[in-house]
């Protein structure tokens, strides 16, 4: 006969229950694990994307053995990981893991100041660069775009916080590059996607939308020099910027942060279409990038210059930089596709979601979704309910920064991840599909097994968060 519910619930009360992991045996997780993918995965310290158990080293392509990668989830995001869990747990294992990692870094700077997509510690490797240690010749374009630089420079300055005066070659890595980092931003305080020494002057304008056949005209062949906003530069640059004040105490970051805010004011294009382009010409008119990337309304790159208007706004304590909000979100809500997404571009005009189709290697325009290129993010879940919510914190008073923080730690999800190790500590991943893709890289075998940084930084993040929480 089963039991009567309230018996069966009597009973299970006097059962005891699971034990939620301790903080020793979570932080001796996060040290086999560590140990372990250091063991298999570093180079001197620094990281590439993937490593296969076979020994082939990925990053956006197939990676030399000398070779580690800048650009997330490369090296900067496994050190960050690192210093979250020397943060959480005060153990100078991570510390010492992080510094390791910096010193890849600082090896691979350029005498521009910045960094590119990889670093290579073979003087004759096929992707050197001018390292402004003299050890290579190439290159010397410092790169803002897909947070390379951006993530790099604001390890390091958590880094050196960590430990002030320790590693010299960090500390002398920062006092090269933040110089010349904002020497790269304009008087308007925009960026440019790159730069090989400081930006020429020019006048300050507004946005606008051009009155040429934007189609056929106002192409400019070194694009990477203009203002832009691509691959999510308004976030990076804020919290890079907010690093530099943060943890360098330097009141210049404060500055460039208002100016690069201004920039954000500036570059809000006129109604009927009240956001941000991705990409943007001396004129400030919106202009062509790559091939398959027209002058148009951006609506990821919109939802990223909220977002840091929002941040910057709080950290000044200047709300005209809230002013721009209210009207670029009821824009992007009537223009939300019908499953409830953003796309990437909206035609200057008729405001139609606007897209690319492939014929051969060229590109044709077209507002059909029906055969996009795979290679690119067409289509974006929305955050504008997320911005909503970060705009009336701000306008109560509270923080826009702690409502973006993570969730607290659940136990359950502790006891995943570390379920999740095999023997060894290692976080394996088995490739799944012939269709299934991987970031920058989809030349995997179905069955192959590889160690991925990104997994291994999300973990580690998980459990430093964890024994943070236990610590409090």
């Amino acid at each position: 006969m089963p039991l009567r519910p309230v018996l069966a619930f009597a009973l299970l009360g006097s059962m005891p229950l699971a034990a939620a992991p301790t903080k020793e045996a979570v932080i001796d997780a996060m040290k086999r694990a560590s140990d372990a993918f250091v063991e298999k995965a570093a180079v001197e310290g620094g990281f590439v994307y993937y490593v296969t158990l076979e020994g082939r080293r990925l990053g956006e392509g197939e990676a030399t053995a000398t070779e580690i990668w800048v650009q997330p989830p490369g090296t900067p995001a496994v050190g960050e990981a690192f210093l979250d869990a020397h943060e959480a747990t005060g153990d100078a294992f991570f510390l010492a893991a992080a510094q390791r990692a910096g010193r890849a870094l600082a090896y691979g700077q350029l005498e521009s100041g910045g960094w590119r997509n990889s670093i290579d510690f073979d003087p004759a490797g096929p992707r050197i660069d001018q390292y402004r240690n003299g050890k290579g010749k190439g290159k010397n374009f410092s790169t803002l775009d897909d947070d390379i630089t951006q993530s790099t420079l604001g390890f390091l300055f958590r880094l050196e916080a960590a430990a002030p005066g320790k590693e010299p070659a960090i500390r002398d890595a920062i006092d090269y590059g933040w110089p010349r980092l904002l020497a790269a931003q304009f008087a308007n305080g925009g960026f440019p996607q790159g730069w090989t020494g400081p930006v020429p002057d020019r006048a300050t304008v507004k946005a606008s939308f051009p009155t040429y056949d934007w189609r056929t005209e106002g192409r400019i062949k070194e694009y990477w020099n203009e203002y832009t906003l691509n691959d999510g530069m308004a976030l990076t640059m804020t919290e890079t910027l907010l690093r530099a004040h943060r943890f360098g105490q330097k009141n210049e970051a404060l500055e460039s942060l208002k100016r690069f805010g201004e920039f954000l004011l500036l570059a809000q294009l006129p109604d009927p279409q009240p956001a941000w382009a991705q990409q943007y010409g001396p004129d400030m008119h919106p202009i062509w990038a790559r091939a398959f990337e027209p002058p148009a309304v951006s609506g990821r790159e919109s939802e990223d210059a909220m977002l840091a208007l929002l941040r910057i706004a709080e950290v000044t304590g200047d709300e005209k930089f809230l002013a721009p909000i209210v009207p670029a979100v009821k824009y992007l809500e009537s223009s939300l596709l019908p499953d409830g997404q953003l796309a990437r571009y909206y035609e200057i005009g008729t405001n139609k979601p606007l897209y690319m189709q492939r014929n051969g290697k060229a590109y044709e325009l077209t507002n059909d979704d029906a055969n996009l290129p795979d290679h690119y993010g067409w289509k974006n879940p929305s955050r504008l309910d997320l911005i909503k919510q970060a705009y009336r914190a701000r306008l109560a008073g509270r923080s826009v920064d702690e409502l973006l923080a993570p969730a607290p730690v659940e136990a359950t999800a502790v006891e995943e991840v570390i379920g999740g190790m095999d023997p060894d500590g290692l976080w394996i991943t088995t490739h799944g599909t012939s269709e299934e893709r991987l970031v920058g890289q989809p030349k995997f075998a179905v069955g192959e097994t590889y160690l991925s940084s990104e997994r291994f930084a999300e973990n580690l993040r998980l459990l430093s968060g964890y024994v943070k929480g236990l610590s409090r």
